[in-house]
């Protein structure tokens, strides 16, 4: 019978219709608890039956679903065991369809789908806040960082990309009502790996920063996780450097929401995860600084005078915030309480009110967090990096916040939900288009299915001169007094009339009563959503005081910013292959267990889940070029195995007719196979699998008799194979337990005289020590400290390398000039500061072991045709002759004059000749003066600078004008000329904190701290350096430019 052709395809159609039943069996089994797969569904068409399938599964813990490819997770709010190791390795080179739901199986899938194809994909996570998106993220990331090869160095790229998480969370991460740990930005990694499936590096967006959560916390919400980490976490002696206390209660930006405190999060216990992130990212401890620096600002008061204008009363905070941000008291004061006016060429300071200086703080302390967490990002991206420039894959995701719709919702409300709108546009674009467009490509008819287009609702938001943003744009820019109800008067103006919008004045009697006069509604495509104007022009603006003159330069208004953005990342996403995690909440009160009908509902609505079903239901929910599926299948019919000869298509057709595919299972397409049911291709996975297991079984199956032999074979060699590596990996363990004995005994008996227990390890520290050594020697005679510190067997021998190391760059320095010039120079230099200030000044031995450098200044503020050559450059504080207000400038000495330059101006040339003398005083202060001779009244007098680098500076002044015999190093007061015929006076003296102020008598008091005092270390671990942390915008205005802390 066997050898009859009949006998053998009857044999084989018996055999796989048996294995068709066998996978009805297994595909009985998996859907036990409602469908797996909503494609099976019965009544695909009732929302109902949707939601019952959901809450079926739910209540069973299985909160995985599928929609074709599309995956359906609700929150549990629980944890539930399934991503473990063990879980992560049963889904791992898995078929889509072969295990039950689960995100594992979505990440692999798109993993092993881009290996294969060689494309790029994006996996788009969406939802509601506290849907679980967040969570979601983390899982994938979990997921490749276990399933890809692994080295040394991949292993460093993995820990930093799964490290990032939670650090990104800390400073975007904050408790709201509806989520204890929401994103309150928009996140979209890259994950980039080579052609061997590797993980390489990484890039990380992050969009629309809900800033205002710094300032303002609704009731019920808190701040950023990162400030109460800080406060509840952080050791005592870092409190201590920054100047704050362990109790939240005492900052008034973090009790606004009255819970500081939340059942659910462990600050301290999150502390010490963001701590071990940031040390492996390298970022260094100064970042605390910066944010310790926004507590303090929150907690400074103002107070009006009598002429309403505001005053200062919170002397301890602002010590604590020109600590930190390393910016001068006065500067700080002056920025907070006026506002700097351009008036033709004069530059005139205005009072600020009470009520403004309130605001020009908020702004500021939003403006520092904001520019901090971009940094914070920058920096991440710069330690993920892959600088390999060959050729990456990469897959994407996206984490981004939810539609939103609170009690009262306002512009960041409007910005989030204007997102999800783009976001739904987008999903109809690639997933209901593109399944009719390829099904009419292909020739296949199928019933269209009706949707809903939000085109019109993202219209109404950003077209150019109509939408909503451009109105607010406008109303931010144009002259004239500018309000938010003038913002809604426009909006009624130009958008009365449009079907998705409406406002108190343009509702029917009805809905008016639900709306106030400063509200506007939205019909969005998830539903109704009333805004409230007020704040959305300041909130647009998102400005420190600036003038008229700055706005007009190209500032861009944060909503346009945001749309410049979106368009950037559709444009990224269009790229990129999709898949598609749906996240939804199944209750608002975060218990696990509990399913809210109507929650969900809404849900499922505007997450577009029906018109997604609807599509994979009436279309098919698998395609496959001809090529890919009977490459895959071809063991399946004898007629199609080993080599077909033929068209692709026939083949594919020979095959399904085979396998008894009914017609209404299938079509063929004009390049592709597509298959309705998930159940049909499941049930030919299956068969493939068992198929691969028969084919060395069955001789009559299969053309090629050899393969029998082959595969004997193929398992005795593979025995050998394994027998001579076990024995091999035995051999290496013997070997390494023996070297861990010797070493025991050696480091148990190191301080032993020299014996055999201890000869082997004692000759392996000898050996270690000196090529440690070797790769840290010092570089030149002034580096005292970098010499290593020897075990104690070898402190002999160190000394006598020592003094051996220090004759050789002597006698290198003596026998080799021309080769250390740069060291001779530092030593020639040195020196002169040596015989200027050795034993005069107080702050002198600090100075020694720091290095001299060419100029501070990278970029010079001139041409060299201007000033010509260009010796040094540094930025110092100029205190105004009357007055002594501190204005920033720079410091510029070229071969014949020394120029004090702001903003490429040229504000005082002083020639060499010209030049009297430098004054310094004897304290540890940084201050000198520079005496002029003033012999025409109309000549400026002697300059008063302040200086980070005041050795340096006087130094190379003295050397450019050969003038070292003109240096004094003066105890008590310095005199200097304001004037030809005027004098003015400095006067120094120690104390216990540093201050610089004009005191009663008209002179300008330099208090400064004695260098043993600890007192005189800033929050950076530095001397107060005021100058090189600030770079003015105007008077009142200034940035902290990260890269210098």
């Amino acid at each position: 019978m066997i050898g009859h052709p009949g006998g053998i395809k009857s044999s084989l159609e018996a055999r796989c219709n048996r294995i068709l039943v066998d996978m009805e069996g297994a595909l009985t089994a998996r859907d036990r608890v409602g469908i797996q797969d909503f494609v099976l569904l019965d009544s695909y068409t009732s929302e109902s039956a949707f939601l019952d399938n959901l809450r079926k599964r739910f209540h069973e813990n299985l909160i995985y679903t599928y929609i074709g490819t599309l995956l359906v997770s609700v929150n549990p709010y629980k944890e539930l065991g399934i991503y473990t190791k063990k879980q992560m390795d049963i889904y791992m080179g898995v078929n889509f369809f072969e295990l039950p739901p689960h995100i594992y199986a979505l990440s692999d899938n798109a993993y092993r789908t881009m290996l294969m194809e060689n494309n790029n994909h994006v996996i788009l996570i969406s939802g509601e806040s506290g849907a679980g998106k967040t969570e979601s993220s983390k899982k994938i990331l979990q997921f490749y960082a276990v399933s890809c090869p692994r080295t040394s160095l991949l292993d460093n790229v993995r820990d930093r990309l799964l490290l990032s998480n939670p650090v990104l969370e800390a400073f975007g991460n904050a408790k709201t009502l509806k989520n204890d740990n929401s994103s309150r930005f928009g996140k979209y990694m890259d994950i980039q790996f080579d052609f061997q499936g590797e993980a390489v590096g990484g890039h990380i967006l992050s969009y629309l920063l809900e800033k205002s959560r710094v300032v303002h916390q609704n009731h019920g919400e808190r701040n950023f996780h990162i400030f109460y980490q800080l406060v509840e976490g952080a050791e005592d002696g870092l409190l201590r450097w920054l100047g704050l206390e362990r109790n939240c209660q005492l900052y008034r930006y973090l009790v606004q929401g009255q819970c500081a405190k939340v059942s659910s999060i462990s600050d301290k216990t999150d502390w010490r995860t963001v701590r071990k992130a940031l040390s492996v990212i390298e970022i260094s401890e100064h970042l605390f600084g910066v944010i310790a620096s926004v507590l303090h600002l929150g907690n400074i008061r103002f107070e009006a005078d009598a002429r309403g204008y505001a005053t200062l009363n919170s002397s301890t905070e602002m010590h604590w915030l020109s600590k930190l941000l390393g910016v001068h008291v006065q500067v700080l004061r002056e920025g907070l309480t006026h506002r700097k006016i351009e008036a033709r060429a004069e530059e005139v300071l205005s009072p600020l009110t009470a009520e403004h200086a309130i605001y020009a703080r908020d702004a500021l302390a939003k403006a520092i967090y904001g520019r901090t967490f971009a940094w914070l990002v920058n920096k991440t991206n710069e330690s993920l990096a892959n600088k390999d420039s060959t050729r990456k894959t990469v897959i994407g995701l996206l984490d981004i916040y939810g539609f939103e719709v609170f009690h009262v919702n306002s512009f960041e409300q409007f910005c989030i939900n204007y997102c999800n709108e783009k976001l739904q546009q987008l999903f109809i674009q690639l997933t209901l288009k593109s399944e009719q467009e390829e099904y009419e490509a292909e020739g296949i008819e199928w019933e269209a299915v009706p949707f809903f287009n939000n085109k019109i609702i993202c219209d109404l938001v950003e077209e150019k001169h109509r939408g909503i943003i451009s109105v607010l744009d406008e109303e931010c820019l144009r002259p004239g007094e500018a309000s938010d109800l003038t913002f809604l008067e426009k909006l009624e103006e130009k958008l009365g009339g449009h079907p998705h919008f409406v406002t108190h004045k343009l509702a029917d009697q009805k809905t008016r009563k639900t709306l106030e006069r400063g509200d506007f509604r939205l019909l969005h495509y998830a539903g109704e959503v009333t805004y409230c104007v007020v704040g959305f022009l300041d909130k647009n603006n998102d400005l420190l005081y600036k003038n008229i003159k700055d706005v007009s330069l190209g500032f861009l208004q944060v909503a346009t910013q945001f749309k410049s953005s979106l368009a950037g990342l559709t444009e990224i996403l269009m790229s990129k292959e999709p898949w598609y995690v749906r996240c939804l909440k199944p209750n608002n009160s975060k218990q696990s267990g509990c399913f809210d009908d109507v929650l969900v509902r809404h849900q499922v609505k505007y997450l577009g889940l029906m018109e997604h079903l609807r599509v994979r239901r009436a279309g098919f929910a698998y395609r496959r070029r001809f090529e890919v599926f009977l490459q895959r299948y071809k063991a399946l019919c004898p007629d199609t195995w080993p080599h077909w000869k033929g068209k692709p298509a026939d083949g594919v057709q020979r095959l399904v007719i085979h396998l008894g595919y009914r017609p209404d299972e299938y079509k063929m397409g004009r390049t592709k196979i597509f298959i309705r049911h998930p159940r049909t291709l499941f049930a030919t996975e299956d068969a493939f699998e068992m198929c691969k297991h028969k084919l060395g079984e069955c001789p009559s199956y299969v053309p090629h008799p050899p393969l029998w032999s082959s595969t004997s074979s193929a398992t005795k060699i593979e025995a050998c194979w394994r027998g001579m590596q076990a024995r091999k990996e035995r051999e290496r363990r013997t070997w390494a337990v023996k070297v861990i004995k010797r070493f025991i005994k050696g480091f148990m008996n190191r301080n032993q005289p020299v014996c055999v227990d201890n000869a082997e390890y004692l000759t392996f520290v000898r050996q270690n020590y000196l090529i440690r050594l070797k790769e840290n020697l010092p570089k030149n005679l002034l580096d005292k400290n970098t010499w290593l510190t020897p075990p104690p067997i070898m402190q002999e021998a160190s000394r006598i390398l020592h003094q051996l190391y220090v004759r050789l760059l002597v006698r290198k320095y003596i026998l080799f000039p021309e080769c250390n010039s740069h060291h001779l120079s530092q030593l020639q230099l040195k020196s002169l500061t040596s015989a200027l200030f050795k034993g005069k000044k107080e702050s002198y031995p600090q100075s020694v072991s720091k290095p001299f450098v060419a100029t501070r200044i990278s970029k010079e503020p001139f041409g060299k045709t201007v000033l010509g050559p260009t010796f040094y450059s540094v930025l110092v504080v100029k205190y105004d002759r009357n007055g002594f207000r501190p204005r920033q400038r720079q410091l510029v000495l070229t071969q014949a004059a020394a120029y004090l330059v702001e903003e490429a101006k040229i504000k005082q040339r002083v020639e060499y000749g010209s030049l009297k003398g430098v004054s310094v005083s004897h304290l540890s202060d940084n201050f000198l003066i520079i005496h002029v001779s003033c012999d025409d009244i109309k000549q400026k007098g002697d300059l008063v600078l302040q200086c980070d680098h005041l050795f340096e500076l006087v130094t190379k002044l003295s050397m450019l004008a050969n003038k070292a015999s003109a240096i004094k190093v003066v105890q008590g007061s310095i005199r200097f000329d304001i004037h030809p015929g005027k004098e003015g006076f400095v006067d120094f003296r120690s104390g216990q904190e540093t201050m610089v102020y004009r005191a009663k008598n008209g002179h300008l008091m330099v208090v400064s701290v004695p260098y043993c005092n600890s007192a005189t270390i800033n929050a950076f671990g530095g001397v107060h350096r005021p100058s090189r942390h600030i770079q003015y915008y105007n008077a009142n205005m200034f940035t902290i430019p990260m890269s210098t802390h």
